[in-house]
């Protein structure tokens, strides 16, 4: 008779973790239910991250809960290569119409790492099929951050991301993030100044040749480097050098995505469109893993139908609209829709903005960064050790009962997009007694 399973914490390696650390005092979390974690022990924890900011209809909601068990019971799995599911092409549509009319046709992934891959392939097999295959040069932006496959990794802008793994792809170019904190330090909103940091680009083509570069990938917002909001008129000027270059513009909206912003998408809000657009955490509300590439018609075509007879993009993955992943989806869009979930952040916005805001006071804050249901709040470094001052706050902030995340000494807030003003105070309030204590 075989052994039962152990149930230690020697067996997960952790991702993106201290493990040696977090072995030694673990911080574990059981259940969820709305707005709130419960640990083992049944200690609620107000979530101020939705999750990692994938949670945007709150936790445990009944309606996703019942579409995954019902298609399980129906089918639990069925291929998507050169096969169909009937629930795939329901998903796809109702995330086509979810999305602005620009970007018509769907591709779906598991995850924001694979959407960021997918969208680079993408644009690179366009280019090839209109006769432009040597537009191979790939263009992304410091301190941003598109996933962990090599493609995301490469564009991506986070030096620890890269640094540990040597070898990246080739014929990848950077522009300078916009992050300018002497100008735009405690901005409300979008910063004033930076637009012009857009123009680099520019200087990109004059070095390498407009007919070099594919593809340009970037965060409207940036947010696991530390919520970098995009200066006035900065995407706007991205995008008409991309259209005098002819260069594909892509927008990661893994996180900016499903409302975060109090607009469906980033590209709304801002009013820009990309070429082609990334997402992944609320597109189920992370209840199933699932991610989505959505594209131009015209890109769509140049590829489909500038392809011989037979397959036209060789790319995919064995989950591609998983069914339950489908059903998971069609239900969190639903909601979207059914409870306004991009109109409950806009409607709170200038209450949240107030309340993040207000740490300006408090010791130890250099800056505060805000936009939708997003907050940055950057701590002054403790000497010698980077990070530290950021990640002990974020220990008494769970042991105070409420979940923040941290990027090097930057506490980032994302909560789901329910949450109601009695539990922004007790976010905003538990995070002042927690940097206050630290500055001490």
């Amino acid at each position: 008779m075989l052994d039962a399973p152990r149930n230690d914490l020697d067996s997960f390696w952790m991702p993106f973790s201290a493990n040696r650390g977090f072995k030694q005092a673990p911080r574990m979390l059981a259940r969820a239910e709305g707005m709130y974690y419960y640990t083992p022990e049944g200690r609620e924890v107000l979530d101020g991250t939705a999750g990692l900011w994938c949670v945007n209809a709150g936790h445990g909601r009944r309606e996703i809960t019942e579409a995954i068990q019902r298609q399980a019971a129906v089918m639990d799995f069925a291929p998507s290569f050169n096969m169909g599911h009937p629930i795939a092409f329901e998903a796809a549509a109702a995330v086509a119409g979810f999305l602005p009319d620009a970007l018509p046709r769907v591709f779906f992934t598991n995850s924001g790492s694979e959407s960021a891959d997918t969208a680079l392939k993408i644009a690179l097999a366009y280019h090839r099929a209109r006769g432009q295959g040597q537009r191979v040069r790939l263009v992304g932006r410091e301190r941003g951050y598109h996933g962990v496959g090599f493609g995301g990794m490469s564009v991506g802008g986070i030096g620890p991301n890269r640094r540990q793994f040597g070898a990246s792809l080739p014929y990848v170019d950077h522009l300078p993030h916009t992050h300018l904190p002497a100008q735009n330090a405690f901005t409300r909103g979008q910063p004033e100044h930076g637009a012009d940091l857009a123009d680099a680009l520019d200087s990109l083509v004059a070095l390498h040749g407009a007919d070099t570069i594919a593809a340009v990938m970037v965060e409207p917002v940036a947010g696991s480097t530390g919520v970098l909001i995009p200066p006035k008129a900065y995407l706007q000027r991205l995008r008409a050098i991309c259209d005098k270059h002819g260069i594909l513009l892509i927008f990661d909206e893994v996180i900016t995505g499903f409302g975060r912003l109090g607009a469906s998408f980033a590209a709304e809000r801002f009013g820009v469109m990309p070429d082609i657009m990334t997402m992944a955490k609320g597109l189920t509300n992370a209840a199933v893993p699932m991610g989505a590439v959505a594209v131009r018609e015209d890109v769509y075509r140049g590829i489909v139908e500038g392809a011989p007879a037979g397959i036209e993009l060789f790319h995919g993955y064995t989950y591609s609209g998983h069914p339950l992943a489908s059903a998971a989806a069609i239900a969190a869009i639903g909601l979207q829709r059914s409870e306004d979930l991009p109109g409950r952040a806009a409607a709170i916005e200038d209450y949240w903005q107030d309340a993040a805001h207000h740490l300006a006071k408090t010791p130890g804050v250099v800056d505060v960064r805000n936009l939708g249901l997003v907050a940055g709040v950057e701590l002054a470094p403790r000497p010698g050790a980077p990070t530290a001052r950021a990640m002990a706050v974020m220990q008494r902030c769970f042991d105070d009962g409420v979940l923040v995340r941290t990027t090097g000494d930057i506490v980032a807030l994302s909560p789901p997009l329910i949450i109601e003003r009695p539990q922004v105070d007790r976010l905003f309030e538990t995070l002042d007694r927690a940097i206050r204590a630290e500055a001490a």
